[in-house]
Parts: structure tokens; C-alpha cells; sequence
């Protein structure tokens, strides 16, 4: 009888089932067939029987790392675990186990794993790697997969090959990537105590010398610390005391054998002589020498008795003290005790550790830990600076000397500022002098109308003062103060310090100058001079054209009084004003806030435009000039050199022929002098009628009178230099842009 077809009344698994396809699992590798897969699935694509497939997904998120491949990411990565193996020793008497302490490595960038013994001392057990480096499979059934990082953590058991090794902590970057993957972290466990070890170590304290006097084994030490030597660099202060002085030493420590050795650093020309130690290699007592004690008095042995001779089989021998009777203990330095701060007693003598070399550091950060090796200064403290007072100035020669005289026994002039004469020395078209046109103030009547030109010499500091002459005065004239210092008024004669002179930045136009007592008020100053502080605005505050004219823009309520004063001062609508209208005008409406320097800043920056053409008649005067004191003559050489060039017989040549000719024949004429001749000469067409030319520049055929210096007006402002600046800045100042651009205000 059978069971119907009904769903539960069959064992036939194919019922239901709409896929029976099989997977390849096999496949070929060289030529040779081989299973290629254990993770394919079975008919239909269920698994097999005892199969695990492995989930396409990893219980945990995915990260923002990189998709680097492992052996790129994790390169040199490892997780190294603490472990502990019980070994049972069912054939030994005095345990019944020993426990065996490992490293356990998981290498993170293929899944490998090492688990390598470290050396215990005197254990008996050979220490090294005990598995060596490779994929571990898991126990029993699982044997088919390996250990991963998730099989890991802290206070669990693995078994490796039926050894159960017991995991009791790992290292501060293995539990940092374990959280970082997700794993918990048990608690750290408890690594026990090997009783085997434990057992023995407490036999061996308990266990006293056959002998009450055993040798010191000190070969070991020598072995070990042969050649290596600490050095510290010390200081004795020994100035407490009468003579004494700072005295800088080097200490070597001799690791091999405990001893010490100073030497002592001398400076150069310190009058010591150059000994080769201060003090020789030995062992030195922590709290110095309180006595002096016999030879034979500190030994390690005290030998009561020898005896000899006492039968014909027995050796010779002696007797030891076995209580130490008498025995003196001393404590010496070692290397523990010394460190960078430290004072050591030197038999007597405070020596303090200041610094260490390199060697000393790595040995004392190696053994001890130490990391802290801030060096102290061996230098003296500075001593106090005590003021040097020099004698006043007596009135002999100068105060630089005299002071260079109190200074040494060998006296010395006095230094000069060389780089600032090189500097600031007169050079090319930059004279490095500032000239002011001055006035002497006085209440004297003759003297009230003497004017002077003070010119201050930038190099040097130095000012000198000049008279102009002047005809049917009444005064001679010249030179007024040769070129000197000058100090200010107001300061004691005699005395300890040096005098304070003039500088450049006390001197502008408007100001009242005291030179030795004269009063000059400064009225002008030469282009140069104005250009120059102008250019240094920071040492020249009045110079300062946006300054100035802050200033103006204060009195900005009275923006239209300003414009209507000076539309009725230019009464022919020209937009410019004389430099003494304009300055009369802002005075008056300023109240005086303006000073004389600021109103010729401003006047330079708004001053219209001269012509500054040269005459023709003073330009020939100057060549004829030049001519004469050369006694150049060769004017029909240069006719006829033209007529030979002039093939057309035109009686003209281009001005660049022209000039060429007169360059190569050496013609004693500057080459401004030269251009501003031709470029009078010249037509439309840039040529120049070469007879006419050549015949007014003949000083000999065409003489003209020579150049006189126009005579020196105080009223009106001069174009040409006469040695002394103009009273008058500008000609002529545009008074309407002024007003625009400081008030804004339209012509009406």
C-alpha cells in the first residue's frame, strides 16, 4: 500500500523542486584536473552534506577605508597577544606542571600566525619560535576553516595543534584595531606564576655561602663595561672661600670596575698649571674620609690567623674572620647616583653635575628610564655692571677727544660714522646738501636786512653759513660759519656727557634756527632740498602733502569765503594766483595753522606750469663760452665737410647728420647744450641751414658779449642758480583745483 501524494507522506526530496542544475567543481590546473572549489554548492544549489558556505556579507559595516588590497593595506601590520601553555610533567617528582609563557603574532595581511617562547633566565627551556609562521587551521570539526583576526581576544583559549594556549593581554595597538573592527574586549586576565621557578628562586635566598667569605666575581662586569666610561661635565664654586675661583671639570665613570676620574678644564690664560688629572682613577667615598686609615685596615677579608708546618700531610692554610669583627663599611659612588643636578662629595668638595654627553644619556635612559636631561649652565652669573663716570669736558680741543683721552691709556680718535659719509657723500647729480635761503634776526637796524644761505651737509651732520655779497651794503660778505657742527642751544658747557647737535629734522622753512648763539629764520629752501624732504616724509612731518592738507579740509566752513577771495585776487579769470597772494590769502583764512614748509608743499603740488625754454642768444653765449677756454676754432673745416655732404647743393642737412658730424669731431659742447642748439636751428622738415649754423657758433667772425649773473632781486623769483635758493618756491599756484580738490566746490 502506498502513501498518496499528498505534501509530508513522502521522502522523495525532488518533490517541489524546480532546479537540479550541478556545479563545476572541478577543473583544471597544468593540465592536471583538480577539485578547483569547496565552497560550490551542491544540486540545485543547496548545500552539501557537512558543507558551511561562507556568508556573502560581513556581519559588520563597511568602513570608509581605502579598497587597497590586504598585503598593501595592512603591510607590516601584526597583533601580538600575551600567552600562557600549562605543560603537565607526569614524570617529575617536584611538579606536576610548568607554565610556559608565548608571544602570539597574527600577521594581519594574510592571516598568518607565529608563536614564538621568549628566554627565561636559568629555566632550562630552549627559547625560540615554536610554530612557525603560517595559516592555522581550527580544532576539530572546523578543521576545514582557519583562524581569523574575529577568533581573537582577550582572556579566552585557542587551541593551536591540541595545545590550548590561554590569552591573557596584548599590546595597546592590537587592542586599538581590535575595537576598530568591532570586537568587545574581555578584561585582562591574570598571568600566573611558574611553581617551579618560584619554588627555586626561594631555595636559592634561603641558601647561605659554604663559605662566609666569598670572592667577588667582578670579571663579568669587566667583560661587559670594558671601554665604556660615562662622562659628566661638573663645576666646583669654591669662591666662598679666600682665592677661590669657578673651576669646570670632566668626570669619567668607568663602568667596569666603579671608579672615578676628574680632570679639570682649563681656560686659556687662566695661570693654573696644566696638570694632566685632578684626580686619579678610584673608588670615591660618598661621605668623604673621616679619618686615615692604615694599610691593610679596609679589605674585604679579615685574616685572624695562618698556620703552617703544623703535620707532614696537611697544606698550609689560614684563618678568616667569620663574624667580620671591626670591619669598616664604606659606601661609594655608582652610577645611580649620579645624574645632571646632582652635588657629589669629592673628598671635601662640592662638585655639581651640569650636563652629560650623548653616550650617557642613551645608558641612563636605557637602564633607568630617565628622560629628563636639561644641562645647567656652567657659566658664572654676570657681574654687576658698574656705571663708568668720566670727568667733565675741560674746554681743550674737542668733547670726542677728550672723552677718547678718559677712556684709555693710549688715546684714540674718535671713530667716525664712515658708512654714512659713503652713503649720504656727494655723488653724480645728488649733492646730499640741504641749502635754506635764512634771514638774521636781530634788533640791530644795519643787520636786520642781511640775508644768508646755511647749507647742511647730510654726510656729516655739519652746517656751514654763507653770505651772499652785495654791493654798497655795507658787509663784507662770504663766509659767515665755516662748515662745523653745531650744537643746540640750551646745554651746560662742562660737562660728563656728549652735546647734543642740530640734525636735519629740526630744519624747515618757516623755522627759527640758533646757530652759536645767531637766530636765522629760514625762508626757502633750493629744489633739491624741497625734493629731498618731500621724499622723506617720515623724517619731514611738514612735507607731508596729504598732512597739510588735512588741514585745510578742517577749515571747511569757510570753503566759500576761500573761493570768493581768491576769484577776486584773479581778476582776469586766469585760475592762477601769485605765490604771494596765495600765501597771504591761506594765512589769513587758516589763522595761522599752516607754518611756511606746508604752505610751499602744497604750492609745488598746484604750482602752473613756467616755460622753461632757454634763450637763443644765452645758449650761443654759453657755446661761444665754451669755445674760448678750449680755443676751438675748426668752424670752416665743418662748412666744408657739410658742402661735401650736401650732394644736392641745397644748403641744408638733417639735424642728425648734423649733430653726427660735430659728435666725431669732438666739438666741446655737453650734449644737452648741444641738442638745445640744434633744436633751435632746425625747420619743419628736422634740417638745419649748416652755413648759417656754423657761422653764429664762430666766436671769432660773430662774437656775442659775455654771460653776466643777473643781479639778485628780493622781490621777484630768479630762474637761474646763482649760488643762494629763490625767496619765492613757485611763480604762480593754481588756485581753483586747490579749491576742488580739497572742498569740492564747482566754478560758478
Amino acid at each position: 500500500m502506498t502513501l498518496p501524494l499528498l505534501p509530508g507522506n513522502s521522502f522523495n526530496r525532488k518533490i517541489g523542486k524546480e532546479k537540479f542544475h550541478k556545479s563545476q567543481h572541478w577543473g583544471f590546473c597544468n593540465n592536471v584536473m583538480m577539485l578547483t572549489s569547496e565552497e560550490k554548492p551542491g544540486i540545485g544549489g543547496q548545500p552539501l552534506y557537512g558543507q558551511k558556505i561562507k556568508p556573502q556579507t560581513s556581519p559588520f559595516p563597511q568602513g570608509d577605508g581605502c579598497n587597497a588590497p590586504s598585503w598593501a593595506a595592512f603591510d607590516k601590520q601584526v597583533l601580538c597577544f600575551d600567552a600562557y601553555l600549562e605543560d603537565e610533567l607526569p614524570d617529575k617528582r617536584e611538579e606536576d606542571y610548568r607554565i610556559r609563557y608565548y608571544k602570539i603574532y597574527f600577521y594581519i595581511e594574510d592571516g598568518t600566525i607565529q608563536v614564538d617562547e621568549p628566554e627565561v633566565y636559568n629555566s632550562g627551556l630552549l627559547p625560540g619560535t615554536t610554530i612557525r609562521r603560517h595559516r592555522i587551521p581550527l580544532p576539530p570539526p572546523d578543521d576545514d576553516l582557519f583562524y581569523n583576526v574575529y577568533h581573537f581576544n582577550i582572556n579566552i583559549d585557542v587551541v593551536f595543534y591540541g595545545r590550548k594556549f590561554k590569552i591573557y593581554d596584548c599590546d595597546a595597538f592590537t587592542k586599538n584595531f581590535l575595537k576598530k573592527i568591532g570586537t568587545k574586549l574581555n578584561p585582562p586576565g591574570v598571568c600566573p606564576i611558574d611553581p617551579y621557578t618560584k619554588m627555586r628562586r626561594e631555595t636559592l635566598e634561603f641558601v647561605n655561602p659554604f663559605r662566609p667569605y666569598q670572592s667577588l666575581d667582578t670579571f663579568k662586569q669587566f667583560l661587559q663595561y670594558d671601554g665604556k666610561v660615562l662622562r659628566f661635565y661638573c663645576l666646583w664654586d669654591d669662591t666662598n672661600s679666600l682665592f677661590g675661583d669657578r673651576r669646570e671639570f670632566i668626570l669619567h665613570y668607568f663602568l667596569c670596575d666603579d671608579t672615578i676620574e676628574i680632570r679639570e678644564v682649563l681656560p686659556d690664560n687662566s695661570g693654573r698649571d696644566a696638570l694632566t688629572s685632578f684626580l686619579r682613577r678610584g673608588k670615591v667615598p660618598k661621605y668623604g674620609a673621616p679619618g686615615i686609615y692604615q694599610p691593610g685596615q679596609i679589605t674585604d677579608r679579615a685574616v685572624l690567623n695562618v698556620y703552617c708546618g703544623l703535620s707532614q700531610w696537611r697544606s698550609d692554610g689560614y684563618m678568616l674572620d667569620k663574624y667580620e669583627l671591626g670591619k669598616i663599611n664604606q659606601e661609594f659612588y655608582t652610577d645611580k647616583d649620579l645624574s645632571i643636578g646632582a652635588t657629589i662629595n669629592v673628598w671635601g668638595r662640592k662638585v655639581l653635575l651640569c650636563d652629560c654627553d650623548e653616550y650617557t644619556k642613551t645608558y641612563y635612559k636605557t637602564k633607568y628610564g630617565i628622560e629628563n636631561f636639561t644641562a645647567i649652565s656652567c657659566k658664572p652669573p654676570p657681574l654687576p655692571k658698574i656705571e663708568r663716570k668720566y670727568p667733565p669736558y675741560n674746554g681743550f680741543g674737542s668733547e670726542e677727544d677728550s672723552l677718547r683721552s678718559c677712556i684709555g691709556l693710549k688715546p684714540t680718535p674718535h671713530r667716525k660714522n664712515f658708512k654714512k659719509f659713503l652713503e649720504l657723500d656727494s655723488y653724480g647729480y645728488k649733492s646730499n646738501i640741504l641749502r635754506y635761503f635764512a634771514k638774521l634776526v636781530t634788533d640791530k637796524c644795519a643787520d636786520e636786512d642781511r640775508l644768508f644761505v646755511i647749507a647742511y651737509y647730510l654726510s656729516d651732520d655739519t652746517i656751514s653759513v654763507f653770505e651772499p655779497i652785495e654791493i654798497n651794503s655795507g658787509n663784507t660778505g662770504g663766509m659767515f660759519l665755516k662748515r662745523s657742527r653745531v650744537k643746540r642751544p640750551g646745554q651746560e658747557v662742562f660737562k660728563s656727557e656728549l652735546s647734543e647737535y642740530i640734525q636735519s629734522e629740526e630744519l624747515y622753512v618757516g623755522t627759527t634756527l640758533n646757530v652759536n648763539g645767531y637766530l636765522f629764520r629760514l625762508l626757502n629752501a633750493d629744489e633739491y632740498t624741497l625734493k629731498y624732504m618731500e621724499n622723506n616724509t617720515d623724517r619731514f612731518p611738514f612735507s607731508n602733502f596729504e598732512l597739510a592738507i588735512k588741514k585745510l579740509e578742517k577749515e571747511k566752513y569757510k570753503s566759500r569765503e576761500i573761493k570768493q577771495v581768491f576769484a577776486a585776487a584773479d581778476s582776469e579769470h586766469t585760475e592762477v594766483v601769485p605765490y604771494s597772494t596765495y600765501r597771504d590769502i591761506l594765512l589769513d583764512i587758516t589763522a595761522g595753522k599752516l607754518i611756511e614748509q606746508e604752505l610751499i608743499t602744497i604750492a609745488r603740488h598746484y604750482r602752473a606750469p613756467e616755460n622753461t625754454e632757454s634763450d637763443v642768444n644765452f645758449l650761443i653765449a654759453q657755446a661761444h663760452e665754451k669755445f674760448k677756454k678750449n680755443m676751438y676754432e675748426n668752424f670752416d673745416v665743418f662748412i666744408f665737410n657739410c658742402m661735401y655732404e650736401d650732394r644736392a647743393k641745397k644748403g641744408v642737412l638733417p639735424t642728425k647728420d648734423i649733430r653726427r658730424m660735430c659728435k666725431s669731431s669732438r666739438l666741446p659742447l655737453s650734449d644737452d647744450l648741444l641738442d638745445e642748439l640744434l633744436t633751435k636751428f632746425e625747420d619743419n622738415e628736422h634740417q638745419i641751414d649748416y652755413v648759417t649754423f656754423f657761422s653764429i657758433l664762430n666766436w671769432r667772425m660773430n662774437p656775442t658779449p659775455e654771460i653776466q649773473s643777473p643781479p639778485y632781486l628780493k622781490e621777484r623769483c630768479e630762474d637761474i642758480w646763482v649760488g643762494m635758493p629763490s625767496p619765492i618756491p613757485v611763480k604762480y599756484v593754481r588756485y581753483m583745483d586747490l579749491v576742488k580738490d580739497v572742498y569740492g566746490l564747482e566754478e560758478e
